[in-house]
């Protein structure tokens, strides 16, 4: 009998961890928090740029169709689709034009037509992202590339 009660009281001193386990595994879920919050912000800026040079190739896309459906013309006037409050997600071209630009969620974009009227740029910001401006201009051609030569004072006229 006195071995059972025995094997019951080391038993019942083996039970749960102590206090100093349990701040150990504390300290690793806080290091590993700290290490994860700053690389999950990080994607998510990446993610809101990437959203806006999307929508500049789409602007693109839409403004190159526009030229080609109406006598190789582009859009006379500029065109602002401002979607930083998620109110407006798309905008006609031209009045009464089958050509939208759509802009994700907190994207700005900007049209802008040169006053010689063979060319173009498409500029656009997101207010999640790092805040870089997104460039493609027609008479150069080529990709979307981040432009440090846009700010907010020249943003409607795409630097």
């Amino acid at each position: 009998m006195q071995e059972i009660i025995a094997r019951m009281r080391a038993k019942k001193q083996d039970e749960g961890f102590t206090l100093i386990e349990l701040l150990v595994v504390v300290v690793i879920i806080g290091v590993l928090v700290a290490i994860a919050v700053p690389v999950y912000l990080n994607y998510r800026q990446g993610a809101a740029d990437k959203s806006a040079q999307s929508d500049v190739r789409g602007a693109v896309s839409a403004v190159e169709q526009f030229y080609t459906d109406n006598g190789n013309a582009y859009p006379a006037a500029d065109v602002t689709v401002d979607n930083s409050a998620g109110a407006t997600s798309s905008k006609e071209l031209a009045t009464g034009s089958a050509q939208k630009f759509t802009v994700s969620d907190k994207t700005t974009l900007q049209y802008h037509l040169s006053t010689d009227k063979l060319s173009y740029k498409l500029c656009a910001v997101n207010a999640g992202g790092s805040k870089k401006y997104y460039l493609y201009d027609s008479s150069k051609g080529g990709s979307v590339a981040a432009s440090t030569a846009i700010t907010t004072a020249n943003f409607a006229t795409c630097g």
